[in-house]
């Protein structure tokens, strides 16, 4: 049974201008139609699924069309995008750490705090190229 964009986006909770935009982009294969409407078939909302991972794992466009086909390249660019997520993943935990010192912090300016000070210099060390996670167990704030 085929369904409309419409009831597509309601299963999916993404818009129907999404979805038409992604097939423009050759994301999503081009849909039957009758009587001049889009009809998909229930599997259609599996590939949207997927479409909106890749898109909260940071993928392009280019890289999401990439991401479909079965090409060398694929293993590559999903290798980059996992270095690139690792780092998201070390910037967020040190957004997280700055954040709740900083709550916690009783001097003025936080660049005179000796705890944060080596905070940061934990975060300079932190690399998942070389392995270094930059975490820090955040002391009681001077």
């Amino acid at each position: 049974m085929r369904i409309t964009i419409g009831r597509l986006a309601e299963l999916t909770g993404v818009p129907a201008s999404a979805i038409r935009f992604w097939e423009r982009h050759g994301l999503l294969p081009q849909p039957e139609r009758q009587g001049g409407q889009r009809r998909y078939p229930p599997e259609a909302a599996e590939r949207i699924i997927l479409l909106r991972k890749c898109q909260q794992a940071g993928l392009t466009l280019a890289e999401i069309g990439e991401f479909q086909q079965n090409e060398p390249r694929r293993q590559a660019m999903i290798r980059v995008k996992i270095a690139e997520v690792e780092q998201r993943a070390i910037d967020l935990r040190h957004a997280q750490e700055f954040l709740e010192h900083a709550v916690q912090c009783s001097k003025p300016d936080i660049l005179a705090c000796p705890t944060f000070q080596r905070q940061m210099e934990s975060w300079r060390s932190a690399s998942p190229a070389t392995g270094g996670t930059g975490e820090t167990s955040t002391p009681p704030a001077q």
